[in-house]
């Protein structure tokens, strides 16, 4: 694959919910809509590393999938009655776009509160941004759901005929009104939308360990929400969450794109300033006490921050931290973070104990697995170790995972 055909596709990735959000806003059809923009993106990824990018390629996109979806509509008016298409409006070319605001817009942010309906509940309305606005595929939020592939691709479909089924589901504000008070009710479905992106971009799957263009499109949309609700605690613990989690992506991985776990990372290769950031927006939410998940995360993170060696971590703060993160919002992940602060503070068995009972909820995870390997070697038990560093291995869909496990297992048989 040619430079130019990464270059296209890497803006493609970029462009396409904002694209999608104009579509959603003019139509409001969203099987429609994410039809005529998967048309687009085909005719712009065959014709621009041919022909090379148009000026304006975020209103190309536009123009040619609003083509597509009047295109579409003619079809059907013509079916339904041959004199009636004749009414409809002609789509304005690239040039004409731009002066309507549209190619200036972006309306990534508007869309995921529109998708976060609430004639939807989180469970649907999650999944239904993930896949439509946040570029995750069907699997990709299948596994952080923790629940399989087909049963999360009917629950997006259902979501979508639940749409359909509401008179302007994709109804916008008036202009005076940037954030209507509606919308409050929706700010937890999108928090937890850009989270879950995030995450996928932090831990992604195949060959790299992270994908950066995810992970910074989670954190700009993060800082835009953060703008229009500065005195979100909430709000604020994410933004100040991704910025201390993104600080250690550098330190994350060696030469080779191997892993490196967090005690053995170089702090010095980490983000200062996004990690600065990132504890005083944190710092700033304590005065009204630690009540959110979002801000109770962050609050661990800035501890990791502030030690400057691993050997240096409170982790009896973090302990007290995930004991509140559980009783806020219990989670079979927080309960595992939870077991190896647990063992960090009472000893490896105490961790495995508190383990054992995640055996039914994060049955076949290989984060589990990972978790007992790491504890085990930790209490001296280095045949158990082994064992379920190599169930880690074969259970991850991470490349760089994958060889750090086998490597794991590898160093302690010939120790």
């Amino acid at each position: 694959m040619s430079a130019a055909t990464y270059e296209v596709d890497d803006l493609l990735r970029e462009l396409a919910p904002q694209v999608l959000g104009v579509l959603m806003r003019r139509n409001g059809d969203f099987d429609a809509a994410e039809d005529a923009l998967q048309e687009a993106m085909l005719a712009a990824a065959t014709q621009w590393p041919e022909q090379g990018l148009p000026e304006h390629p975020r209103a190309w996109l536009i123009s040619v999938a609003q083509r597509r979806l009047v295109d579409t509509i003619r079809a059907e008016v013509a079916r339904r009655n041959r004199e009636a298409a004749d009414a409809l409006r002609e789509v304005p070319m690239p040039a004409d776009v731009l002066s309507d605001g549209d190619a200036d817009r972006d309306d990534s942010l508007t869309l995921f509160f529109l998708c976060c309906h609430p004639v939807l509940s989180a469970a649907s309305s999650i999944p239904l941004t993930l896949r439509a606005v946040g570029g995750l595929t069907t699997e990709e939020i299948a596994r952080a759901f923790l629940i399989p592939e087909s049963t999360m691709a009917q629950r997006i479909s259902r979501a979508k005929k639940r749409l359909a089924s509401v008179d302007r589901p994709f109804a916008m504000p008036g202009e005076d009104d940037a954030y209507p008070a509606a919308w409050r009710e929706r700010v937890g479905a999108v928090l937890h939308v850009l989270y879950l992106i995030f995450t996928e971009g932090h831990t992604t799957t195949g060959a790299h360990l992270h994908r950066a263009d995810l992970a910074a499109e989670a954190i700009r949309l993060t800082r835009a929400l953060h703008r229009l609700l500065p005195g979100d605690t909430e709000v604020t613990g994410l933004l100040a969450l991704l910025l201390l989690t993104d600080a250690r992506r550098a330190a994350r991985t060696g030469a080779h794109g191997e892993l490196i776990p967090l005690a053995e990372q170089d702090r010095g290769r980490w983000d200062r300033a996004a990690g600065l950031e990132g504890v005083k927006l944190v710092t700033a939410t304590l005065s009204t006490g630690l009540t959110g998940p979002y801000q109770i995360q962050a609050a661990i993170a800035a501890l990791h921050a502030q030690a400057g060696r691993a050997e240096d971590t409170d982790w009896g703060r973090i302990l007290v931290l995930y004991n509140k993160l559980e009783a806020v919002a219990p989670n079979p992940m927080v309960t595992l973070n939870r077991a190896v602060a647990t063992a960090m503070v009472h000893g490896p068995q105490a961790g495995l104990e508190l383990a054992a009972t995640l055996d039914d909820t994060l049955s076949g995870s290989h984060r589990l697995d990972a978790v007992r390997g790491h504890l085990y070697e930790m209490s001296g038990d280095r045949d158990r170790a082994i064992a379920h560093y190599l169930a880690a291995a074969n259970r991850t869909t991470s490349t760089p995972e994958r060889n750090y496990l086998t490597l794991r297992a590898a160093q302690l048989r010939t120790a």
